[in-house]
């Protein structure tokens, strides 16, 4: 493939003015010699604006307050799924069409929005008190959803419909970095009950963030220290010492390896790199992105069969999957592409809480080895 992949793009809009993108890779749409009924049946509606953001002084970071979201969707039954195609079940939901491969559309319940109320960037002090300025939360959050079929996941995706998500991950990267006041891109996918997810239908989120966010203002303070104390790419130089070591390598490729880092904090971490300096998901040429998609379908499947079922089978593992990239204007040299993958999963009905050490000191315990957690996905490969 290309760096533009064999996909159609169809934009169109919901009934309250939201932007939905279709992204299709399978006949009789993606040569254009059919198209889906794209008209939103709902009646008009006025979107959701922005909330708040308000300033954290113990932290120094942007707390945002999006208090509308209480309202959002949850758990909805199958027929009442707001991700399946429309048609499907008893309620028409957001994706106004007979069938699709992937879409993604604007959130309906946003942690940031351009529909802002006032002026964008104007400060305000909550209580009249300079120690907590506040901001519009301007941004833009994004569900992508990678099948239409309810019951399935990501790992049970093909390779081809797996490189179509990772085009749609490339091109929404590029237009929300392009989007007025944004800072920083994150894509992520929540996976299971255990994790907090209110919906089940297979899908992912896409955050345009007004700030560089804390973890990656951390790793860039620390890369920045690195390069004036040896010369060198912190992330890279992490990703180097781990091929070497090759006691905690997952699987590797041509452009891609997977690794537990030395020092993981959950019962299952691992991160996944590609051998190639690149800052962001667009920056990977079509070649990385082809076996991207292989390499990312290998590690799932790994995850999913991690832990044992007691009937000698594998439980479905929950877990947090987020892309780090590099800010839009800010530290594109010192930050590098990678996903992270972690689960709160210890073991079988097990979880880890975040508790006392780690909640309120930030100071981690881990129960297993990292070496222990690479060895076990190695086994399940």
């Amino acid at each position: 493939m290309s760096d533009t992949a064999a996909v159609r793009r169809t934009r169109a809009h919901l009934h309250d003015g939201r932007e939905i993108v279709y992204y299709d890779d399978s006949p009789p749409y993606v040569d254009g010699t059919a198209t889906r009924n794209l008209h939103d049946s709902r009646p008009p509606l006025s979107p959701e604006r922005a909330g708040q953001m308000r300033f954290d002084p113990l932290s120094g970071s942007w707390v945002t307050i999006a208090a509308h979201r209480m309202d959002r969707a949850f758990m909805p039954s199958a027929d009442e799924c707001p991700l399946c195609p429309t048609g499907r079940g008893t309620v028409p939901s957001e994706i106004p069409a007979d069938d699709y491969d992937v879409v993604v559309f604007e959130n309906k319940s946003p942690s940031f929005s351009t529909r802002v109320d006032g002026v964008p960037g104007n400060v305000t002090l909550v209580d009249d008190e300079p120690l907590w300025p506040s901001l519009p939360a301007v941004g833009r959050c994004e569900v992508l959803c990678f099948t239409s079929d309810h019951d399935s996941t990501f790992a049970d995706l093909t390779v081809a419909r797996a490189r179509t998500v990772v085009e749609a991950w490339v091109d929404r990267t590029r237009e929300l970095a392009a989007v007025e006041g944004v800072q920083q891109v994150f894509c992520f996918e929540n996976r299971g009950a255990e994790i907090g997810v209110t919906l089940t239908h297979p899908h992912g989120q896409i955050y345009g963030y007004p700030w560089v966010t804390p973890r990656t203002r951390r790793i860039l303070t620390l890369a920045e220290e690195h390069r004036e104390r040896t010369g060198g790419n912190l992330l890279r130089d992490v990703l180097e010492a781990e091929l070497r070591s090759g006691q905690r390598v997952v699987v590797s490729g041509r452009y891609w390896a997977a690794y537990v880092p030395a020092a993981a904090r959950w019962p299952v971490e691992v991160h996944l790199a590609p051998l190639r300096d690149v800052p962001d998901l667009p920056a990977l040429d079509g070649a990385e992105r082809d076996e991207l998609a292989e390499i990312y379908l290998d590690l799932l499947r790994r995850l999913d069969r991690f832990h044992p079922s007691p009937d000698g089978g594998s439980v479905r593992l929950p877990y947090i999957a987020g892309w780090h990239q590099a800010p839009v204007s800010t530290g594109r040299d010192l930050a590098r592409l990678h996903l992270q993958i972690t689960s709160v999963l210890r073991a079988p009905g097990k979880l880890k809480y975040l508790a006392g050490s780690e909640t309120g000191m930030g100071a981690w315990v881990n129960d297993a080895t990292p070496e222990q957690i690479a060895a076990r996905l190695r086994e399940v490969g």
